[in-house]
C-alpha cells in the first residue's frame, strides 16, 4: 500500500504515514546492529594493536531490572569483543568501599569504561559516587566532567547512553531533525536535558515541556518530533499529537493494569494518529546498549 505523504502542520519537513492510519514503527534493534557492526570493526582494530577495550560495571545488589541491564550490556560485550569486570556489592557496602574502588578503576590503565548502575541504594550518596567516576571514563555521562562537555563542548566526557540512543534511533531511520521542531517532554538530567542538548547540536529547534507545562498538548501538536520522556506511565494520550509527527518514546515504566512494560506515551492510541513512533519495550532501549560499546570503545581509543 503506498503511503500518503504531507508537509507537517508546523512547515516543517515532508512526513508520511500508512492509509490504513497506522504509524510506521521505530524499532531499536536494526539501528543498533548498523552501530555494532561499526563498533565491532573499530574493537577488532584495537585488538590488533594490542589493545582490548574493557569496560567495568559496578553493580550495588540484586535489583531486578540492574541485573537485566548488566546481563545484556555483558552479551553485546562479548559479541563485539569487548572485555568485562563485573564488581558487585551487597546493599550493606560501605561508601568508602564504593570509592576505594572506583579510585581503583579510574587508575586501572587497562579498563578504558566505568558503568555504575543507578541509583545506589538509599544508604549510599549516589551523587558523591559518581563524582568520584573519571570523566574520560564515565561512559554513561554521569559526572559533572561529562555534563560540562555535553553543553560546552570542551573537556572529556560522554553523553548519557539513552540520551545519545534517541539520535542514533533518528539518524538511521533518516528523521530530519536539522531545521525541525521538537518538544522534549522531561527535564531529567539523565535524557530530557542531554537529549535537548544533542538535538541542538543537530540544529534542530528544541523546546523543553514537562508535567507543569500549561496547556501540554497545544505544545506537543505542534512539533514534527516528540521526544517523550516524562518517566510516568502512559502520560501522552491521543490529545497529544496529530498526524505526520514522529514519536520517540524513552519511558519504560511497568503496568500494574496491564501486567506489561509500558512507555510514556499511550501507544494504541498515538500509532493511530503519528506518521512514525517508537515501540517500548523494543525502541530506544534496544539501542542504549549498543551506544554503551561504542562508547568504550572510543576511550580505548584515546588510550592511542
Amino acid at each position: 500500500m503506498n503511503p500518503i505523504r504531507a508537509v507537517s502542520a508546523s512547515g516543517g519537513n515532508l512526513t508520511e504515514w500508512t492509509e490504513n492510519g497506522m504509524a510506521e514503527i521505530l524499532k531499536g534493534k536494526p539501528a543498533a546492529d548498523a552501530i555494532d557492526t561499526a563498533v565491532k570493526a573499530r574493537a577488532d582494530a584495537l585488538i590488533q594493536r594490542g589493545i582490548a577495550p574493557t569496560l567495568a560495571i559496578i553493580r550495588v545488589g540484586d535489583d531486578p531490572d540492574d541485573c537485566a541491564y548488566e546481563r545484556g550490556a555483558m552479551k553485546r560485550c562479548s559479541r563485539l569483543g569487548i572485555s568485562v569486570r563485573n564488581v558487585v556489592f551487597t546493599d550493606s557496602v560501605r561508601q568508602e568501599t564504593i570509592m576505594d574502588s572506583i579510585d581503583v578503576l579510574n587508575e586501572d590503565p587497562n579498563v578504558d569504561g566505568i558503568l555504575m548502575l543507578l541509583p545506589l541504594p538509599g544508604n549510599l550518596n549516589t551523587r558523591k559516587a559518581c563524582e568520584e567516576l573519571s570523566p574520560s571514563k564515565d561512559v554513561d555521562g554521569v559526572t559533572q566532567g561529562s555534563c560540562a562537555y555535553l553543553y560546552s563542548g570542551y573537556g572529556t566526557g560522554f553523553a548519557p547512553c539513552t540520551a545519545e540512543a534517541c539520535i542514533e534511533l533518528l539518524k538511521y531511520y533518516q528523521v530530519p531533525m536539522k531545521g525541525s521542531r521538537i518538544v522534549v517532554v522531561g527535564r531529567s538530567l539523565v535524557i530530557g536535558k542531554p537529549v535537548s542538548m544533542l538535538l541542538l547540536n543537530e540544529n534542530a529547534t528544541v523546546t523543553v515541556c514537562h508535567s507543569k507545562t500549561v496547556d501540554l498538548p497545544s505544545v506537543t501538536r505542534e512539533a514534527d518530533i516528540v521526544i517523550a520522556a516524562l518517566g510516568r506511565p502512559e502520560f501522552l494520550d491521543g490529545n497529544y499529537f496529530r498526524e505526520g509527527q514522529t514519536v520517540v518514546d524513552v519511558g519504560i515504566n511497568w503496568s500494574e493494569e496491564k501486567q506489561k512494560l509500558v512507555g510514556d506515551v499511550r501507544f494504541d492510541e498515538a500509532e493511530k494518529i503519528v506518521s512514525r513512533i517508537t515501540p517500548v519495550p523494543g525502541g530506544v532501549g534496544s539501542v542504549t546498549t549498543a551506544v554503551l560499546c561504542a562508547h568504550v570503545v572510543k576511550a580505548a581509543e584515546m588510550r592511542l
